[in-house]
């Protein structure tokens, strides 16, 4: 598909607000909480140039993964990609494979839509939806061939940790979307979190560790996911970065 030409906003006119306001995708967010954050000129251009060509919409009933990429391929589910970045460079790396990449944050999905659009990666389709409806009720369980939960909130102090996305009852759900052999890549900088999330999917029974027996549980960071500036800023301070790759029986 040929890209759309971006229309441009007028000089000294900050249309970026009044463009997001008038696309649709807005939803109820259960999951997490909205960070704030201003959707920049380019963004908002990037939604009208690549929009059509990269954002679905939230269909409960159902995800025809072949339609939506007009080809037949391994199909990732990336969550909360933030602004994209990663996800962009995963996409490039691996172009064999489909992401479909959730993200509420809209200058966030801005921001992906650019690099898709000028980078021409095809193998990208994004929701600006809530993952957890999405796993819910979009997708078929044995459907997936991996997951991508790249630095999730861990929701710091112990009263707001229900809030966590990694959950039992949630990751059950999650495995059984996985197919046979499927992954899940899990990472995250906070070491209480990582722990937590170690704990979790090793208590589900679909799931098993790629980790080395003897190791710690966790894994070497796994060549496809770039080190991002944030990610090298905390290693350069000391701060550790954890890996969790699980596969399903």
């Amino acid at each position: 598909m040929t890209p759309h030409t971006p229309a441009p906003c007028p000089a000294n006119d900050p249309c970026a607000p009044a463009v997001v306001a008038q696309l649709p995708h807005r939803r109820l967010v259960k999951s997490y909480v909205l960070r704030a954050g201003r959707t920049t000129q380019a963004q908002a251009r990037a939604y009208l140039a690549y929009g059509a060509r990269f954002l679905l919409d939230y269909a409960p009933g159902g995800f025809d993964a072949t339609a939506a990429f007009g080809r037949s391929a391994p199909l990732v589910l990336e969550i909360g990609f933030g602004m994209g970045a990663a996800t962009a460079h995963i996409a490039a790396q691996r172009p064999q494979d489909n992401f479909l990449c959730c993200e509420v944050h809209e200058p966030g999905v801005g921001a992906l839509l650019k690099l898709a659009g000028e980078q021409g990666l095809e193998n990208i389709r994004i929701l600006r939806h809530d993952a957890v409806e999405v796993l819910e009720h979009m997708l078929d369980d044995r459907s997936l061939d991996g997951v991508h939960i790249f630095f999730p909130d861990p929701w710091h102090k112990t009263k707001h940790h229900k809030r966590r996305l990694i959950q039992a009852p949630w990751v059950k759900r999650l495995a059984a979307r996985l197919k046979p052999g499927g992954y899940l890549h899990l990472a995250t900088d906070w070491q209480p979190y990582a722990q937590h999330m170690l704990d979790v999917l090793q208590a589900q029974e679909l799931l098993y560790n790629t980790a080395a027996p003897a190791g710690d549980g966790y894994v070497p960071k796994p060549a496809y996911r770039p080190l991002t500036k944030f990610e090298n800023r905390g290693l350069k301070l000391g701060h550790g970065v954890w890996d969790l790759v699980f596969r399903r029986h």
